[in-house]
């Protein structure tokens, strides 16, 4: 019994496992009930009055032997898990690089501050917009183009909903809650039904005013937008009014400002006139101050709606407005310092 005590010791001491499957096998074969070991154990009974506490002896300690080899082989490979799982250097300095804002975000925050220093308080609204906010309220009438489906996304189980055309019905909603005086600008996403190009796209955002109060003029449009484009665009940017129409205006006109991407020359943006449109404007129509209880006898307004898509190309000289809608990281990384 000796011997064979002898054996297994060494047999013990010289196991190494590379898995947790051997480990597994190895316990099984010598410290399982059916094991090695253990029969040695059922052995024991025959041994010999004599040499029994030598037998126990020797036996306990290749029990003994066994599990803590077990014990230490599996903390071996618990450790060399771990090491596998990190072995990267936490201790380098990081590779990640800081974001950017987006150049739409960066012009729309500038529009914002711009206005916000003359008075203009933020107003939003829904972009699922329903016909009255959308077109009724702000004088469309029925057979308007704007409202066919070639412009509009209309919501196919309800015609009376559409995704809004413009932030527009955002001041309709301004007027039906409050009274004059009214000065409030409506920045959003706005959604029309038109071919993707280098100049237009079905999605844009939009940066619309109002500003309703007593004797308000024409003037004191014209006086804001000047201020408006000289200090979004520096004090050598000219700047001209042309007559328009728009169903909530009237009079109305188009407010366009010299193009700095080809400095007056001609480019695909200004239509080679050396010229670009960047806003619409107005007087509130009378209609559209009844149509939102406001007494057209006693108050004026004017309003003004821009793209933020085409001020942000004059801004920073791009010729393809679809670049901001791909994500391309080589065209958002250069606007790193832009914050």
């Amino acid at each position: 019994m000796k011997e064979k005590i002898s054996t297994l010791l060494s047999q013990v001491e010289a196991f190494n496992a590379s898995s947790l499957e051997e480990l597994e096998a190895f316990r099984i074969k010598y410290l399982s009930k059916k094991g090695l070991i253990p029969a040695l154990f059922d052995d024991f009974r025959t041994v010999a009055p004599e040499i029994r506490k030598e037998m126990g002896q020797l036996l306990n300690a290749l029990k003994n032997t066994a599990q803590e080899r077990i014990v230490a082989l599996r903390e071996n490979m618990e450790v060399a898990t771990q090491e596998t799982k990190s072995d990267k250097d936490l201790t380098l300095p990081s590779m990640a690089s800081l974001g950017t804002r987006h150049p739409l975000s960066i012009v729309r925050s500038e529009i914002i501050d711009i206005f916000a220093r003359i008075g203009f308080t933020i107003s939003e609204g829904p972009e699922i917009e329903d016909d009255f906010h959308n077109f009724t309220a702000l004088n469309f009438p029925e057979e308007h183009p704007a409202r066919d489906m070639q412009d509009t996304f209309f919501i196919e189980k309800n015609p009376d909903l559409a995704l809004r055309t413009h932030t527009s019905s955002v001041q309709v909603r301004v007027m039906e809650k409050n009274q004059p005086p009214i000065r409030t600008i409506s920045p959003g996403r706005v959604f029309r039904n038109e071919a993707i190009s280098a100049r237009a796209h079905c999605i844009f955002h939009q940066v619309e005013g109002l500003y309703v109060d007593t004797n308000v003029s024409f003037a004191d449009l014209k006086q804001t937008l000047f201020y408006f484009a000289k200090e979004l665009f520096g004090e050598h940017t000219q700047i001209r009014f042309r007559p328009s129409y728009f169903p909530f205006t009237e009079p109305s006109a188009e407010m366009d400002v010299s193009c700095n991407i080809c400095g007056g020359s001609g480019c695909n943006i200004c239509k080679y006139t050396g010229w670009v449109e960047i806003l619409g404007c107005g007087m509130v129509d009378p209609a559209v101050l009844e149509a939102c209880h406001i007494n057209s006898e006693k108050y004026t307004g004017f309003a003004f709606g821009m793209g933020i898509e085409r001020i942000t190309m004059l801004k920073y000289q791009i010729n393809d407005l679809r670049l901001f809608f791909e994500n391309d990281v080589r065209f958002l990384r250069q606007f790193k310092s832009a914050f």
